[in-house]
């Protein structure tokens, strides 16, 4: 037996906005709304806006959740090991060093990526149509969803 994959494109939705996935998450990445690239998405450090202020693009419906941290963990830690285990090499300084060197670039690197990470995710979702961003509300499902309610 052959698996067969159909292609989609992805055309404009009802909207009129053509979604490709790398220019939202880039547009996201950049924190700004993935519809129109202009409009901001973050209101504070994470919170994200109700809806853009330039197109009006809801982005009420994101569930970023744990994605950003486990993308921002896996970023930063493949850098400060390997920036640690060089630099151990060469320098062989004594540990109080390193943590003097590698927690507050770790720190510093985590809080620096969070916030485009999260945008890059909410973009990804939107290019997607994921969550609510499709104009559907997301079916709830398991033991504990009752359809009868």
């Amino acid at each position: 037996m052959q698996a067969t994959f159909q292609q989609t494109k992805i055309g404009p939705d009802a909207s009129g906005y053509d979604r490709p996935v790398g220019r939202a998450i880039k547009r996201g990445l950049l924190n700004r709304c993935p519809a129109c690239g202009e409009g901001r998405l973050f209101k504070a450090f994470l919170k994200p806006v109700d809806d853009c202020s330039v197109c009006g693009e809801e982005m009420l419906h994101h569930r970023a959740d744990d994605l950003p941290p486990y993308i921002v963990i896996t970023i930063v830690g493949h850098i400060v090991i390997a920036g640690y285990m060089m630099t151990d090499l060469i320098f062989p300084f004594p540990t109080w060093v390193h943590l003097a060197i590698w927690a507050p670039l770790t720190l510093l690197g985590a809080l620096g990526l969070m916030q485009p990470v999260k945008g890059g995710v909410i973009g990804l979702q939107w290019a997607l149509k994921m969550h609510g961003f499709g104009g559907e509300t997301d079916k709830l499902a398991g033991p504990h969803h009752d359809p009868a309610a």
